[in-house]
């Protein structure tokens, strides 16, 4: 069995790529597990990537799955005719990342929710003085985008004590979540949320979906989270909501930009807060674990869970 692999710079002598190959190599021992170099037209039955160049994949219609290193595909679609046709695409499922991501976003809740940024305002101008915190129940979380890290999050804020409404592209149902569907489902599901949290893929369906329009018919004085996709956010338009008071104000990890240029709005108001790409990263062990078992599954014949539907683009 042979396993190509690109991922990260691909620089055998960084010691990131190191530790994924020999990874690779201990759990499946069976293979025999190569970079990829341009040129390499070898055969294989497995490539593992993250952002490949278009000349690895292009050719390789006899490969049996692609595995992306990662949950979002969005970047490994923009190939378009690079990816060799009827080759499963298969994604994460989750490799350690809907624990993080959902701690990032209950902290960016409570946060608001209890109002440090404005104690911490108090504190810098040397004010003592109680907030009103209101009431759990009177504040529902809407969760935008229920696959698989998008039902982590509802479940770890539900049990956080939130309503929790969820909005799916179809209709799903959730224990305990008010579901969402649909263009007809959106603005209703904005409506009622006092905090959106995105987690939504980026598809081109869903590129600038948060927008003026869809931004506006969020409550005065609500609040955004995006942990998905920099894109799904039309930038000028939150900073214009944010600073007329509609948005109270956001936590962006993903810019459509990244790095965040120097220059960009973001960094100097206050009322956004920004953190690097960071909501939640790959975990070595997990993933190399979960793709050696889907590769066995597939391997005898059996199906595997992440298979992305390239139409959809997910």
């Amino acid at each position: 069995m042979q396993l190509l692999f690109h991922a990260f710079d691909s620089d055998p002598t960084t010691a990131v790529v190191h530790e994924w190959m020999s990874a690779f190599r201990a759990a499946l021992p069976e293979a025999s597990t190569r970079l990829w170099y341009p040129g390499d037209i070898a055969p294989a039955e497995y490539a593992i990537v993250w952002k490949p160049p278009i000349g690895m994949l292009q050719e390789r219609t006899s490969l049996k799955a692609i595995f992306n290193l990662g949950a979002g595909v969005d970047a490994i679609l923009k190939l378009g005719d690079g990816l060799p046709n009827g080759v499963p695409l298969i994604r994460l499922d989750d490799a350690g990342m809907g624990e993080q991501m959902a701690d990032y976003v209950l902290h960016s809740i409570l946060r608001y929710f209890r109002r440090f940024d404005e104690f911490a305002r108090q504190q810098r101008d040397g004010v003592w003085q109680s907030l009103a915190i209101p009431d759990k129940q009177n504040f529902p979380i809407g969760i935008l985008g229920m696959g698989v890290l998008g039902s982590r999050i509802a479940t770890a804020i539900k049990k956080a004590g939130f309503p929790v409404h969820g909005w799916s592209r179809t209709d799903q149902q959730f224990e305990g979540i008010h579901a969402h569907a649909g263009t007809a489902g959106l603005d209703h599901f904005l409506g009622v949320s006092k905090i959106v949290v995105c987690v939504l893929p980026l598809t081109p369906e869903t590129t600038g979906l948060l927008n003026v329009h869809a931004l506006g018919k969020m409550q005065r004085g609500s609040y955004l989270i995006n942990v998905a996709r920099g894109a799904h956010v039309v930038e000028e338009d939150l900073l214009m909501l944010v600073q007329d008071g509609h948005i109270a104000g956001a936590t962006l990890d993903v810019c459509r930009q990244e790095p965040l240029p120097p220059d960009h709005p973001f960094w100097t108001e206050p009322r956004i807060t920004l953190t690097p790409h960071i909501s939640a990263v790959t975990r070595r062990e997990q993933s190399v674990q979960q793709i050696v078992t889907k590769i066995r599954r597939l391997q005898e014949g059996l199906q595997v869970a992440g298979v992305v539907n390239r139409s959809k683009g997910y």
